[in-house]
């Protein structure tokens, strides 16, 4: 691969198909773990799975799927801006992009540096074998899996892969069991790969509304006149999520700041 990144002084990189190589990122979204409200027990799983894997005692890929906004990919990154001071590294490769993961596997090898490949919204359709890319760096192949490196991706497919009805035209019934075509148990198999699983749904107006009080703690607003507008905001986007109390925040704050 061309152009390879100095480690010591880059904490995070993404690949880029136009270029062929890694891209530095300057402009980190770096992202505060006590800002991602109303996900304990998410934030407890991964969180104990990466110190694992920095103390050297082993760690586990990583799925994070569930319904969308709902802070799958903010967890990833917090967890790296959690450990990045530790020397845990980051490096995003788009879903499009898993054919290129063996070069990217090899710049991680390279290094003393341990790594997070992260894939945002990973998911395949009918007839995309790109997942078969992920073997070489979650199960390895003639050369050994990198210890240094974990696959950490977010969906919000359980199966990565879409569930229709033609999957199940070849399913046959044998004394009474189920048993599914080579085809089909490739796709339902492929995120058993992961090692750690971790659910994302949306929680109701409660949580919702803690995480509207959270963005505006800095505020002297009041409470009811605020919940009432978070409630009407959620109505009409119909959804729950931490994105939409974000989106929120932006919107009512901007208006807030003209009255002012």
């Amino acid at each position: 691969m061309q152009g390879k990144i100095n480690w010591n002084e880059c904490c995070a990189a993404i690949f880029r198909q136009d270029l062929g190589a890694l891209k530095a990122v300057k402009d980190v979204d770096f992202t505060d773990l006590d800002s991602l409200i109303g996900i304990e027990a998410q934030k407890e799983a991964l969180l104990k799975n990466t110190q694992n894997f920095m103390d050297g005692l082993g760690g586990e890929h990583a799925l994070l799927w569930g319904e969308r906004g709902c802070g799958k990919s903010s967890l990833v990154k917090a967890v790296f801006t959690h450990f990045c001071k530790q020397g845990l590294r980051i490096i995003e490769v788009g879903a499009g992009e898993l054919k290129f993961l063996p070069a990217v596997i090899d710049e991680a090898r390279d290094s003393d540096k341990k790594f997070i490949i992260f894939c945002d919204d990973l998911s395949f359709e009918n007839g995309n074998v790109d997942y078969k890319f992920l073997k070489p760096l979650m199960e390895g192949s003639i050369e050994r899996a990198p210890k240094n490196a974990l696959f950490y991706a977010t969906s919000n497919r359980r199966h990565l892969t879409a569930e229709t009805q033609s999957d199940n035209e070849t399913v046959q019934i044998s004394s009474g069991e189920l048993h599914y075509a080579d085809a089909v148990q490739e796709k339902i198999s492929l995120s058993d790969r992961f090692g750690l699983w971790i659910s994302f749904y949306q929680g109701g107006f409660e949580e919702y509304l803690k995480i509207v009080d959270f963005y505006f703690k800095d505020y002297a607003l009041d409470a009811d006149e605020l919940h009432r507008a978070a409630r009407e905001f959620a109505a009409f986007r119909a959804s729950r999520s931490a994105r939409t109390a974000k989106q929120f925040y932006a919107r009512f704050i901007r208006n807030f700041k003209d009255k002012k």
